[in-house]
């Protein structure tokens, strides 16, 4: 039994402009959760991001979603932790993740940032790469020149597809990121 999650963390960009992108799949995430348990988002100003919670479980559970953009992810993030003290273990970060195939979702623990602008201003801000990943695959554009462009935009219907169906496969397994089952959650996820 591994560290029980107080806190997810849905990485994405604010407004409506981002709201279809790749990059969003961490806040298609956690917006999918709250809907499925009855949950709303309220700003928190101070936390410098939206806030829900609820029990799970019989555990309770706060959703993140920064009010900044992917590359200044890590103030909200490291707000909620010290206003809560939560410790980076008891953080999951759901993100994007350019080298997964479209569908494919991996859970990981602790960990450098790959690359990705999000998780590198985490780790910056909590002083810790000690945090879970909920990894969503959305593929990769093909040269590194590309890879902006490519995550700030929709992904086609048919790869949309694949990718609702991992975040779904990814929902079932809360309640197993939740508990601390990690590695059964990794069971199912990997094997996908």
């Amino acid at each position: 039994m591994e560290t029980p999650l107080a806190l997810v963390v849905g990485l994405g960009n604010p407004g409506s402009r981002y709201t279809n992108t790749r990059h969003n799949a961490g806040y298609w995430f956690v917006d999918a959760l709250a809907r499925q348990e009855g949950a709303r988002f309220k700003a928190q100003g101070r936390l410098h991001g939206a806030l829900c919670e609820f029990r799970l479980v019989d555990q309770r559970l706060r959703l993140l979603k920064s009010d900044g953009f992917m590359n200044t992810s890590g103030r909200a993030v490291a707000a909620v932790a010290r206003f809560y003290r939560y410790s980076p273990e008891q953080i999951l970060v759901v993100h994007d993740d350019i080298d997964l195939s479209p569908g494919a979702v991996r859970l990981k623990q602790g960990g450098g940032h790959g690359g990705h602008n999000g998780l590198r201003d985490i780790i910056a801000c909590l002083g810790s790469h000690d945090f879970q990943r909920l990894r969503i695959g959305v593929g990769h554009p093909g040269h590194r020149d590309e890879v902006v462009s490519y995550v700030l935009r929709a992904a086609p219907a048919d790869e949309q597809v694949l990718i609702d169906e991992a975040l779904t496969e990814a929902l079932s397994c809360t309640p197993r990121f939740l508990t601390g089952e990690t590695a059964s959650a990794m069971n199912i996820l990997h094997s996908r």
